[in-house]
């Protein structure tokens, strides 16, 4: 499997980018699948109940809103991996998402000698986000999925 996109790849310059449109639920549908595919490729086996969409208002530079009802989502999800295996997991994510058109913005195993996996990396294509890695818990492995702007399609007239 392959990871779900949004179309061609576009600049990311171009300030008349179209949104890409997509209802909200089709949205967190999406962001459930890419962080399942990303638990397997792992060896994570996602934590029941963890998975939580996050929907909030699409801001401008200066605060502004527009009254179209676009949105971003954030998507977390947690699981349960004992910390030795941390890096290995750690590792097997940056090979995935390499491979599949990402680019890893930040990466790291261990702090001072001890697990501590971190990974950041950004869709160029998609524009979205990852934030994958431990915290809250030795046993813990957190993904979080992060949108850009999303635009509803319009109301049926």
């Amino acid at each position: 499997m392959s990871v779900p996109q949004w179309g061609p790849p576009q600049p990311l310059t171009d300030p008349d980018e179209p949104l890409p449109v997509m209802a909200r639920g089709d949205a967190a549908s999406w962001a459930r699948e890419l962080i399942a595919y990303l638990a397997r490729s792992a060896g994570l086996v996602l934590a029941p109940g963890s998975v939580r969409p996050f929907f909030g208002a699409c801001t401008g530079r200066n605060g502004e809103r527009a009254g179209d009802g676009r949105y971003t989502l954030a998507l977390h999800a947690d699981a349960t991996l004992p910390t030795a295996r941390q890096p290995a997991a750690a590792r097997a994510l940056r090979a995935v998402l390499e491979r599949d058109g990402f680019t890893v913005t930040a990466y790291r195993e261990t702090v001072d000698g001890r697990p501590d996996a971190l990974l950041y990396a950004r869709h160029p294509a998609g524009r979205y986000f990852l934030d994958l890695g431990t915290g809250g818990g030795a046993d813990r492995f957190a993904l979080t999925l992060r949108t850009r702007c999303l635009l509803p399609p319009a109301d049926p007239s």
